[in-house]
């Protein structure tokens, strides 16, 4: 009896210390201003459902052949998964199981390619992924890879570098999609140069997804042999992915996926992507989606207008790189900086960057985060001047101060997880 009281005590009781720092990582979120453009909040719903007894379930296998017993409510789970990402994407097969981005995009690389096969891929340093094919990363060590890039001019994709990349080296892979990079990508282009080298093709949504499942940005589902996401961006759902594909690749994508790259998937999560997919399936959230556009215009204009060089000119979508280095700010110290004011950014490289990666010429913004709280763009407006505020000054600890006590009257007004911040034993300090 004594072991199971103690299993079933609190949190709080049971780990003070893990749960007093989840106390201030809620006051953190509610406090200050997320602008990292891979954030964002989920609803209590995909909380609740990430934190259900289905962590305790393993169901290595697919619905209706598992590996172990006691599935069927976790068939239930992942049918529904399955269901309602086919809805939202109208994509022919899908694939609820992976655990991550990286994952998903391991198991289309391992489903259609022998290693050391030849893929074109978005250059990271332009935009692109770790997983599109960096040296360091297992998709740059298992396979050739053909980097193509943006232009000078325009700092957009060259389609026309990509289809000569692709007529010079035949790859068996041509991938798309981008972690940081603010215009329209034209699936249907890039489908066409595969389809003309007899060449395979994939796109990675995971920062466009919600926009993509809205309608605000062109789908590749259509175009593409396989597309990859994750489910925590845009898309407003648990750290995880998913990968869609044609019928004809469904066989071996799932064979890939287990027993190929993973075990037992996370029921837990995939019930808090069940529920994320039924909210994406509301109208609200086209109309969410449209915000979060409208607000990274508003956004991007602002800090324009501040005198800071947009990488491109402007953005397309949910994110925009801002080039901080020629205002002589490397992007490490204008993340540190903004850091201090209780605004969230991460250093980016930007096209042609001559400083190093964990320098970088500058800083990635995204609005998912800020939209999701109810923020438009009058707070936009506010946050691009806050933002200059302190780039203005980054040393300056008392402006750092006085926009940190700006930040948190903002977001007072839009309050994130109220019910956990009032129950919570916040800590008072920083």
């Amino acid at each position: 009896m004594t072991i199971a009281m103690n299993h079933y005590r609190s949190l709080a009781e049971a780990d003070p210390d893990i749960y007093q720092a989840i106390q201030n990582e809620t006051r953190r979120q509610h406090e200050g201003l997320e602008l990292i453009a891979s954030e964002n909040f989920v609803s209590e719903a995909v909380l609740q459902a990430a934190g259900s007894v289905f962590t305790n379930k393993y169901a290595e296998g697919y619905p209706g052949k598992r590996y172990y017993g006691g599935c069927e409510y976790t068939d239930v789970v992942e049918n529904l998964a399955i269901a309602r990402a086919k809805e939202l994407f109208g994509c022919e097969h899908v694939n609820v199981q992976p655990h991550s981005g990286s994952q998903a995009n391991m198991s289309v690389y391992l489903s259609v390619l022998n290693y050391g096969d030849t893929v074109l891929g978005f250059d990271l340093s332009h935009g692109g992924h770790l997983t599109h094919g960096h040296p360091l990363n297992f998709s740059g060590k298992s396979y050739k890879i053909v980097p193509y890039g943006v232009t000078k001019e325009d700092e957009t994709i060259d389609y026309d570098e990509m289809e000569r990349l692709a007529n010079e080296h035949k790859p068996r892979l041509i991938l798309c999609g981008a972690s940081a990079y603010s215009r329209t990508i034209d699936f249907e282009r890039i489908a066409s140069i595969a389809r003309s080298v007899d060449a395979l093709c994939m796109a990675d949504i995971a920062h466009i997804a919600g926009l993509v499942a809205a309608g605000i940005h062109p789908s590749p589902v259509p175009y593409m042999d396989f597309v990859t996401t994750t489910t925590h961006k845009t898309l407003r759902g648990p750290r995880s992915g998913i990968v869609m594909c044609k019928e004809k690749f469904a066989k071996d994508l799932d064979r890939t996926v287990f027993p190929g790259v993973q075990g037992g998937p996370l029921v837990h999560i995939m019930a808090a992507k069940a529920v994320a997919f039924k909210e994406a399936l509301q109208p609200e959230f086209v109309e969410y989606q449209k915000q979060i556009v409208v607000n990274a215009k508003a956004l991007c204009q602002g800090l324009a207008e501040a005198g800071f060089r947009i990488v491109s000119g402007g953005t397309d979508n949910h994110v925009f790189l801002v080039d901080v280095f020629s205002k002589g700010l490397f992007g490490k110290d204008a993340e540190k900086a903004l850091d201090a004011a209780h605004i969230t950014v991460n250093k980016n490289s930007i096209p042609f960057d001559t400083n190093p990666p964990m320098k970088g010429s500058g800083i990635r913004i995204g609005t998912p985060a800020v939209t999701t709280r109810g923020m438009g763009e009058a707070e936009m407006t506010t946050i691009a001047s806050l933002v200059a505020e302190v780039l203005s000054a980054p040393q300056d600890e008392s402006v750092r101060a006085q926009v940190s006590a700006k930040v948190k009257e903002l977001t007072a007004q839009f309050p994130l997880y109220p019910n956990r911040l009032s129950k919570a034993d916040v800590a008072s300090g920083d």
